[in-house]
């Protein structure tokens, strides 16, 4: 009788963490729900052509998701095996070669690490404010949650993930973080919404570096400040800078792309990861 009753209690105890970690994917944040927006939408200027080609190696790979379809990312394999890998996440534009540009620019300088970064609308990328707000605010949160459990198990359950972000990736890359439990090692987000639950906070087993654009409205100072107090009472540890910017400042394909920000957040980021992937 006391073996059943501990068998149940151990069932019981394990749906609840799996229940509490899809939490912040049952419904669709604030972010997209910002997405329809007008002044939302045109605080996104348009982003300048570019076409990446990449000189690490970099391609798209596909993996298998829990719901039964496959998902892609664009990867760059490290040079030497190691159990250290960085997700990127995507801007609202989708996996564009800005993105892939970044996720490579971040693979050369980290050193020996492997780095995906994942394709969250599932091949489509947007050209236009109206599109990009269609497809983020349309994006399914039990589909986002489904990509990031299939990349969690494409790198394996030895991998130590760190993530990054920026925008609606900033939200997906702290969501992520909360969904790589005790695989996690890192995560940065740039000026992305922050998860509000308490109760989800407390899933986090890494330490975080937000870094966000102090002149937005949306993302404003104080959801920012809301932010830091969550972290404080889910007893986690936030590092965070606010620049003097507007959203999107690090996009280098960004007509607002502030230099001296971007360079001064991408020193945080990378003095951050280093100190974690080692």
């Amino acid at each position: 009788m006391m073996k059943k009753i501990t068998l149940v209690a151990l069932l019981a105890f394990m749906t609840n963490i799996l229940f509490a970690q899809s939490i912040c994917f049952s419904t669709k944040d604030q972010m997209q729900l910002m997405a329809s927006n007008k002044a939302f939408m045109k605080s996104h200027a348009l982003p300048k052509a570019y076409k990446h080609v990449s000189k690490a190696g970099g391609v798209m790979v596909e993996f298998n998701t829990p719901d039964g379809t496959m998902a892609k990312g664009f990867y760059i394999p490290a040079a030497k095996p190691t159990h250290y890998t960085l997700f990127v996440f995507q801007e609202w534009w989708g996996l564009n070669d800005h993105i892939k540009r970044e996720a490579e620019h971040f693979y050369s300088t980290l050193g020996n690490v492997n780095v995906l970064a994942l394709d969250m609308y599932d091949g489509k990328v947007a050209t236009s404010r109206e599109e990009a707000g269609k497809l983020m605010g349309g994006a399914s949160p039990a589909r986002l949650e489904s990509i990031i459990k299939g990349a969690i198990s494409y790198v394996g359950p030895k991998a130590k993930i760190a993530t990054v972000g920026w925008c609606f990736g900033g939200a997906l890359s702290l969501k992520a973080s909360i969904l790589n439990g005790k695989q996690a090692a890192a995560c940065v987000m740039y000026y992305g919404m922050p998860v509000k639950d308490v109760e989800q906070l407390k899933l986090l087993q890494t330490d975080v570096l937000g870094l966000f654009a102090g002149k937005e409205k949306f993302i404003s100072t104080q959801v920012v400040a809301e932010f830091d107090a969550n972290m404080k009472l889910a007893g986690k540890k936030l590092t965070m800078k606010s620049f003097d910017a507007d959203h999107g400042f690090a996009n280098p394909s960004n007509p607002i792309y502030d230099k001296a920000s971007t360079e001064a957040a991408w020193d945080m980021a990378i003095t951050y990861l280093k100190s974690k992937l080692k």
